[in-house]
């Protein structure tokens, strides 16, 4: 059991997401989250001062576990080619994995991420300047044609949505959805390289 001295907001959150998976975000408690932890709804309010700052908090978190991946593959050294296309192929299994392994969370997600658009805004954000990173290194590098590299990079987040925007979720499980993935990325990679 944990008690109030020790508890900490990763143990909120964590319990707010079985609360959130159990209940849906329309049912979830603060008093629910308290209870799975043992201690009263006052201690979870000392980390977070209201149920939108909780459940904003779960959104975030949720969102930047696609990040620090993605992160390492924008940075690391290598030909800007295969960076990009692990990039992309990283976050489309992340979500994909999201999706299908437990849809009810995920659709309980797509609910909180609704209520938190300017989160998802600064997500959106943090994905394309990664891509721009890439792209970058694949114009100084002679890989890619010069271009505006933010526009280059949003454009291909853009395209590439079907296979990570929650809209799309449920054409995630087709049995041709990987070949349509690869054709996409040809495309994709015709429209960058270098001449």
């Amino acid at each position: 059991m944990t008690t109030d001295t020790t508890l900490t907001a990763e143990q909120i959150l964590i319990a707010a997401e079985d609360v959130l998976r159990r209940f849906g975000p329309a049912k979830a408690t603060v008093v629910d989250v308290a209870r799975i932890l043992g201690v009263s709804h006052s201690s979870v309010y000392r980390h977070f001062p209201s149920k939108a700052a909780l459940r904003e908090a779960v959104t975030q978190r949720w969102l930047d576990q696609a990040h620090h991946q993605l992160a390492f593959i924008s940075t690391e050294a290598g030909p800007a080619v295969e960076r990009l296309h692990d990039w992309l192929v990283t976050l489309f299994a992340a979500k994909r994995k999201k999706a299908l392994d437990d849809p009810e969370l995920f659709a309980t997600y797509m609910v909180l991420v609704e209520e938190n658009s300017g989160i998802v805004e600064a997500h959106i954000d943090t994905l394309v300047t990664q891509i721009a990173q890439i792209v970058q290194d694949g114009m100084e590098g002679k890989e890619f044609k010069l271009a505006h590299i933010l526009s280059t990079a949003r454009a291909v987040f853009d395209a590439t949505s079907p296979f990570h925007d929650p809209a799309h979720a449920s054409s995630w499980s087709e049995p041709t959805v990987d070949d349509r993935f690869e054709a996409l990325w040809k495309l994709i990679l015709g429209g960058l390289l270098a001449k």
